[in-house]
């Protein structure tokens, strides 16, 4: 069973910044796509961010964009999401998730719906609560 842990998660009022951490096995991080999900109560299970272990740009879902910023430190296995202009929307359980076979990020792997299937390595989730 791989293990990815996240931490991070918090409560925080609108407007305000979390920063999230995602530690992954060298042999599940290694040369991957790792990427970022959130589900919110009653909702489906949607894209918030991927980025490669190795080269290429992140991607990011429109409704994060210019807010949240994903990054990496090979070093430490670890791949981070810095929120900030937090709002009551981005509300959720926030996951850690590497792709699975692994292979590198794509803007062709970001359509909402289909995402999710790409990846099958998760964490356990951590809670981000924004309040108003």
């Amino acid at each position: 069973q791989v293990q990815l842990v996240e931490s991070g998660g918090g409560s925080v009022q609108a407007g305000g910044s979390l920063r999230l951490s995602c530690a992954a096995p060298r042999n599940t991080y290694s040369s991957n796509c790792m990427g970022w999900f959130r589900q919110a109560p009653g909702k489906e299970r949607e894209g918030v961010a991927i980025i490669s272990t190795s080269v290429g740009a992140p991607y990011y879902s429109s409704s994060v964009k210019g807010r949240f910023t994903i990054s990496r430190d090979n070093a430490q296995n670890t791949v981070y999401l810095q929120m900030n202009s937090l709002n009551p929307e981005d509300t959720a359980t926030y996951y850690c998730a590497a792709k699975k076979p692994r292979g590198l990020c794509s803007a062709a792997d970001f359509i909402q719906g289909q995402i999710r299937d790409l990846f099958g390595a998760w964490g356990q989730g951590t809670l981000v609560t924004i309040s108003s």
